[in-house]
């Protein structure tokens, strides 16, 4: 299934699957029990929200205003260094652990929404991910279960305000600018997508091809990531590991190539659709 959350054209939230018919509405029949896509997660009623959309009318996704698929997680946590070319590309070495961050949902738009340029940098770079959204809860989870508490998949873009993140050894400062970052178009579920390590993840900035990798290229896979963060702290359903980005962000590039307003970003990954968004300047 694609799952996606969204606006409808009267304003109020909603969840839905999408399809070739458009948008089947799931949240008229189910938010006065489950007000959100993580709150179906939570109580393992993807079941519920099929049965519910199959009996809906088709919603065009032309008046629907869409969200990140996970509007309101619990966690966000971002993997940095994850991809042996992006390693290479940096001049350094693998990390013995994962390199970990988190990022703040206000710090996240969906799909077509503009990411905005903050006046304060011009280093606006783009980074092209896979997003992982867990949709069982677990503490200490091996690697061997680990893809059994996966919902399902999505695109992400981790923007960077490469000059802020620089301002310390810790990423945080450059990665938590409002909307400066973004997730979708929708969360296509572990049925669709067998096996996440044989994605093609592509990135485009105004047509452009800036990044082309596939998961396989992951330092840290999947399991390994969820059995070590979940050793950490308890992942809950709706939580997002967004996994690293590949070779090619603007950052190591000569010239160097940021995001300006005005521009288009892109990232697209095989099963999963193509993220879309405008950049445009802090008013």
């Amino acid at each position: 299934m694609k799952l996606a959350s969204y606006l409808l054209a009267d304003g109020t939230a909603s969840y839905g699957i999408v399809n070739e018919s458009g948008i089947a509405d799931a949240g008229a029949a189910l938010r006065a029990r489950y007000s959100t896509l993580r709150a179906v997660l939570a109580s393992g009623a993807l079941g519920e929200l099929a049965a519910a959309a199959n009996s809906s009318s088709p919603v065009d996704p032309a008046t629907v205003r869409l969200l990140p698929p996970i509007t309101n997680p619990d966690k966000i946590i971002c993997i940095g260094l994850n991809y042996m070319g992006h390693i290479a590309e940096t001049g350094r070495e693998k990390p013995s652990h994962p390199s970990i961050f988190t990022r703040y949902p206000s710090s996240i738009v969906g799909q077509n929404e503009p990411l905005i340029c903050p006046k304060v940098s011009s280093w606006f770079d783009y980074e092209g991910e896979l997003a992982v959204v867990i949709g069982k809860a677990g503490r200490a989870i091996s690697e061997q279960d680990a893809l059994k508490h996966v919902a399902g998949y999505c695109c992400f873009n981790d923007g960077s305000i490469r000059d802020f993140q620089r301002h310390t050894t810790q990423f945080w400062a450059g990665k938590n600018f409002d909307r400066t970052g973004s997730m979708g178009p929708y969360l296509v579920t572990t049925d669709e997508v067998p096996d996440p390590e044989a994605l093609t993840l592509v990135t485009r900035l105004n047509g452009q091809e800036v990044q082309n990798t596939s998961t396989g290229d992951l330092a840290f896979k999947i399991p390994e990531l969820i059995a070590y963060l979940s050793t950490i702290t308890e992942l809950l359903p709706g939580d997002v590991i967004a996994t690293g980005t590949p070779s090619g962000v603007g950052l190591f590039r000569e010239p160097k190539l940021f995001m300006k307003t005005g521009d288009t970003v892109e990232v697209e990954i095989t099963g999963l659709g193509t993220l879309t968004n405008p950049v445009q300047a802090e008013s």
